[in-house]
């Protein structure tokens, strides 16, 4: 993994630190243009934006001159960590990537030693991105986290999360190959309905899939998402409450386990 201004430069922006009100507010809308929320759930407030930049925490935005096109809150946590509370981008842009690249050096400048953030394990996207471009890793499962979000993107279904890790200290460039084969405890089926395995898992290595594009089926299929909900969470959540690590995410959209 490069510098950030090299990974800035291959996606046409120029990431910094936010310090002004103006800019703050650039953000408060870029925010709302992505998630439509609710005027009671917007993703946060410019006035706690102010706060963290004013105490040393991370606010940074990705700049396509002088349109704000990305950016990244983050809040300083235990144990050598920033908690990347929320990052919003430009999709398929390599916008995300540059905003993470600077979040990293921003944080290794400051000597610390790696970045958390949740997201939506039923988002294929967001899973690739993390754990096969970044080498992030889930280390929980979090039923219903937010509670209620009433915002486009995560109404109507709960508010499940991964706690990912990204370790960014000496020795965490090395990311393990994911095993090759694995026993699968969930697949999707023909009418794209998630399907589980009947008894326990018959290996050491398991695959857990996911749906194709869980934010359209959302809108088209209500019924079939939360049955996707219920079913990862059962099956990747009950995994690594179980003791199950997840090593890797498969070209298919599957999570690889390593079951103890």
């Amino acid at each position: 993994m490069g510098s950030h201004q090299e990974a800035a430069a291959a996606a046409g922006v120029v990431v910094r630190e936010l310090r002004e009100i103006g800019e703050f507010a650039q953000v408060y809308a870029l925010f709302e243009e992505i998630w439509h929320p609710d005027p009671r759930n917007v993703p946060i407030p410019v006035e706690l934006m102010i706060g963290f930049a004013h105490t040393g925490n991370y606010v940074a935005g990705a700049f396509e001159g002088d349109a704000l096109v990305g950016a990244s809150v983050g809040f300083l946590g235990s144990g050598r960590s920033l908690h990347s509370h929320v990052t919003g981008a430009a999709i398929g842009r390599g916008v995300g990537y540059a905003l993470k690249c600077h979040q990293r050096d921003w944080c290794l400048e400051r000597g610390l030693e790696r970045i958390t953030w949740t997201f939506d394990p039923l988002v294929r996207r967001n899973a690739r991105f993390n754990l096969v471009k970044l080498g992030a890793r889930p280390e929980k499962y979090l039923p219903d986290f937010y509670g209620i979000m009433a915002d486009k993107i995560n109404e109507g279904d709960a508010s499940d999360r991964l706690l990912a890790v990204w370790r960014i200290g000496p020795g965490s460039e090395a990311v393990e190959e994911p095993p090759r084969r694995a026993y699968p405890v969930l697949w999707e089926a023909e009418d794209g309905r998630p399907v589980a395995a009947a008894g326990k898992a018959a290996g050491s290595v398991v695959s857990v899939a996911t749906p194709a594009d869980v934010e359209t089926l959302r809108r088209t299929d209500p019924e079939a998402a939360r049955a996707w909900r219920t079913a990862v969470r059962d099956a990747l959540g009950g995994a690594m409450d179980a003791g199950g690590q997840v090593v890797g995410f498969t070209e298919r959209g599957e999570y690889l386990l390593l079951i103890n």
